[in-house]
């Protein structure tokens, strides 16, 4: 019996794209995707959300390269215009499941600096009953021990929950603890699906 339903925030609660900031500044496609694949990677903002300061990974990458100086301070410096609203629909499916009787958590990959920025900006963040964030407790899906963190911390059984998260990698990573899990796609596929494991 499910009666843990525990979220992924970005891009399955929230909206947060680096090309809402970054494609006004630069006005050209090659240079924004240049800029967000080489210079300043997702792969690089993991380890702030990993739990590095934003100031060091930030110096870092102005070593390597100086040249894009400006638009690296931009990365973590104008970082809350990388957000865009809650993603549509799924406020009224939080208070849904909430009005139902299930116990709603979340699970985020985020950095410690930054997320205390919007945390009280989304009126869906108060739907949950708790949640673990990444960059506080350095360490990150898909590893185990932040699966285990969230169980822990707030006295719930793996069987009796389910994980929703847009990377199939993290559902993985659930799944090897014994949360069962949905790739979230759209707002319809995810309620079709719940409403197929929920019953």
């Amino acid at each position: 019996m499910i009666s843990n339903i525990i979220f992924d925030f970005g891009a399955v609660l929230v909206d947060w794209d680096p090309l809402h900031l970054f494609e006004p500044y630069f006005n050209d496609s090659e240079k924004t995707d240049f800029f967000l694949e080489k210079v300043c990677p997702y792969e690089w903002n993991m380890t702030v959300d990993a739990g590095r300061s934003t100031k060091e990974a930030t110096e870092e990458r102005i070593r390597l390269y100086p040249e894009w100086e400006e638009p690296i301070r931009m990365y973590y410096g104008q970082w809350i215009k990388m957000m865009g609203g809650q993603i549509e629909g799924m406020q009224e499916l939080l208070e849904s499941l909430k009005a139902q009787g299930f116990h709603l958590y979340g699970l985020t990959n985020w950095s410690a600096e930054t997320f205390p920025l919007i945390s009280g900006r989304y009126p869906i963040f108060s739907l949950l009953e708790g949640y673990v964030v990444s960059g506080v407790e350095k360490c990150m899906k898909p590893q185990e021990k932040i699966y285990r963190i969230l169980l822990e911390r707030y006295g719930l059984k793996a069987e009796e929950s389910i994980f929703i998260d847009d990377n199939p990698a993290n559902i993985e990573g659930g799944k090897a603890v014994g949360i069962d899990g949905i790739v979230f796609q759209t707002v319809e596929q995810l309620k079709e699906e719940l409403e197929r494991k929920l019953g």
